[in-house]
């Protein structure tokens, strides 16, 4: 900290460092980070950003401008069938009804799970195929 005070007194342009550039991302990618995210029960905009090195705000921004684009409110969007985490469950019932219900949450949630490991994996086989195109050696 006290280097930057320092440069800002000799030349303040030069300590400032210039703003990032934007960087223009597919449509296609876009669409694999919105997926992600709305397939990802209990997923907040920074764990998926991180995952998928962009901005926070800029992955909001796709989710939601995806969502006005479908018609879906923001308090709609995750309700589309997956099931509470697995810890709030309760025991087996021995009420062959209540068994059926738990069983078919615990389905949900697995297939929520499936949709949100082959969606990462598709996401990393794109990028490992544009990183493998892009070496120069």
């Amino acid at each position: 900290m006290v280097d930057t005070l320092i440069l800002d007194l000799l030349d303040p342009e030069e300590a400032r460092t210039p703003p990032m550039a934007m960087k223009d991302y597919s449509d296609e990618f876009k669409a694999d980070a919105v997926a992600l995210y709305e397939s990802t029960p209990g997923a907040t905009y920074k764990d998926i950003a991180a995952d998928l090195g962009i901005n926070r705000a800029t992955l909001r921004e796709w989710v939601l401008r995806d969502r006005a684009r479908r018609g879906v409110a923001p308090a709609d969007a995750r309700t589309g069938g997956a099931a509470p985490a697995r810890a709030a469950q309760t025991a087996p019932s021995a009420y062959p009804d209540e068994r059926i219900r738990q069983l078919e949450a615990r389905v949900a949630e697995l297939e929520a799970s499936e949709r949100k490991l082959a969606t990462e994996r598709d996401i990393l086989r794109r990028a490992s195929k544009y990183f493998a195109g892009e070496t120069n050696w």
